[in-house]
């Protein structure tokens, strides 16, 4: 690909990064506030779960989008992919928020599901931790 510039594209995935970790640190607190209410058998306010829900869809939505530019970024540059470790860890991450999606939907039906839910989240904490690592050692390559 002939592209004029990539910085257009690296400026959306860092505003998209920033948005992702806002938006997981926002589940994380809204998740703790469902989880709480619900030890101590206390009804949580009417609007708190489809917020929670809300922001997870825009979790998922930010994610794909960052997993595009990286495709289209690295694509364009280098002409194919896997040129870090930022690949396999995004990859790693975008499936954990995909699985933690598909669990969350299911917690109604099947309760078992809660408990998937949360180790996932926990464990996309450190793939979130993992991705910023490698991913500012993308960003240097790119860098004048």
């Amino acid at each position: 690909m002939d592209l004029p510039s990539f910085l257009w594209l690296w400026k959306t995935a860092a505003w998209s990064m920033g948005f992702s970790l806002t938006a997981y640190i926002l589940l994380a607190i809204t998740g703790i506030w469902m989880l709480r209410k619900r030890r101590v058998n206390q009804t949580r306010p009417f609007w708190l779960r489809p917020l929670h829900l809300m922001i997870g869809g825009l979790l998922v939505t930010l994610t794909l989008l960052l997993l595009g530019i990286g495709i289209v970024g690295t694509l364009g540059r280098y002409g194919s992919l896997g040129h870090s470790l930022h690949l396999p860890a995004g990859l790693v991450v975008v499936g954990l928020v995909l699985f933690s999606a598909v669990t969350a939907l299911q917690i109604d039906r099947y309760p078992w599901a809660r408990s998937l839910h949360v180790t996932a989240n926990v464990i996309l904490g450190a793939g979130f931790v993992s991705v910023l690592f490698t991913g500012w050692t993308v960003v240097q390559k790119y860098l004048p």
